[in-house]
């Protein structure tokens, strides 16, 4: 199960949990301009926009779990089993494998109008990357600054949803999320009036009372809905310091803990990561979940026209500052 986030602070805000039982040997990489894509059924783009994020990078291919291009626009993944549906081969479509998808879009793409344009005339083919990597089910949010969008394949064919929340989790379909939210609408930050009856006089008892009722557990529906209620309700310092480290938090409102979610076979689903890119600076800040200090990845103190990937493999390993 995963989370994606969109924030806007000062700067503009995009990133992921992303919540597995097993790594894959992620890195943070940087595609610049050059880096050719060689596309499975498309022609390969020689140039395109640089991109930045984190993918486990395979013979080469940068396989992106979230990436933000260098003009803002931004895109993840994440987990949507049993209702993913890839097709065949599609005449006057362009044809794209999942593993594909978000570069396909991030190179060429610098608003969510734009990706969605493309998007539209596009076919998700079932084909896998190798017989070891076979293809993931999956749904995507595009984001900019301004908008964000889900993108759900299904049997029934491509929808593409506007997102005013800013959040996507997993399944079921995004239309059931939105919905749902319907359902905790009267959650407030503020301190609870009492509607239950003017008979009785009843009154807070603890701080916080406003939000009672906001779910907690690890499914993806309530982590949809906590995510929605932290985020929209979500203030900062208006620094760009703070702005990064507020989107963090909000984060931490659905990270899972290891133990917590148990799939059988001694396996368990914890929070591998979580990153939070500067969409305005192009700058990528990841912790893992063995390491609470932010680490950071400047993609412009790379060579953007460079034909050479840049890997950041990620820092992992408490950092403990001693002040004494």
């Amino acid at each position: 199960m995963c989370m994606a986030a969109t924030y806007k602070d000062k700067d503009h805000y995009f990133g992921r949990n992303l919540d597995l039982e097993i790594s894959y040997g992620q890195k943070v990489v940087v595609t610049p301009r050059n880096k050719e894509f060689a596309y499975r059924h498309e022609n390969a783009e020689k140039t395109h926009l640089a991109l930045i994020g984190m993918a486990a990078v395979v013979d080469g291919c940068p396989l992106y779990f979230d990436a933000t291009n260098e003009n803002g626009l931004s895109m993840a993944g994440l987990n949507f089993p049993g209702n993913a549906y890839y097709g065949e081969m599609k005449e006057g479509s362009h044809n794209i494998a999942p593993f594909e998808f978000i570069p396909w879009v991030l190179c060429k793409c610098s608003t969510v109008e734009e990706a969605r344009a493309l998007i539209s005339g596009t076919n998700l083919i079932d084909e896998d990357f190798s017989d070891a990597l076979p293809a993931s089910p999956l749904h995507w949010i595009v984001s900019d600054r301004e908008s964000s969008i889900v993108v759900e394949y299904m049997e029934s064919g491509l929808s593409i949803y506007d997102d005013p929340a800013g959040i996507l989790t997993n399944n079921p379909p995004f239309p059931f999320h939105m919905h749902n939210l319907a359902n905790y609408m009267n959650l407030s930050a503020g301190v609870p009036e009492n509607r239950f009856s003017k008979d009785i006089d009843l009154r807070p008892y603890s701080r916080g009372m406003g939000a009672m009722g906001l779910p907690g557990d690890l499914s993806s529906a309530s982590r949809f809905v906590k995510a929605a209620f932290t985020k929209l309700n979500s203030l900062s310092d208006g620094t760009e310091e703070g702005g990064m480290t507020q989107f963090f938090h909000i984060m931490d409102s659905v990270q899972q803990q290891m133990g917590c979610c148990y799939l059988g076979d001694e396996k368990y689903e914890y929070t591998i990561y979580t990153s939070c890119c500067d969409t305005d600076k192009g700058i990528y800040y990841y912790r893992t979940y063995g390491n609470s200090q932010i680490t950071g990845v400047d993609m412009h103190r790379t060579d953007l026209d460079s034909d050479v990937l840049a890997e950041f493999p990620l820092v992992e390993g408490q950092h403990v500052l001693m002040q004494n």
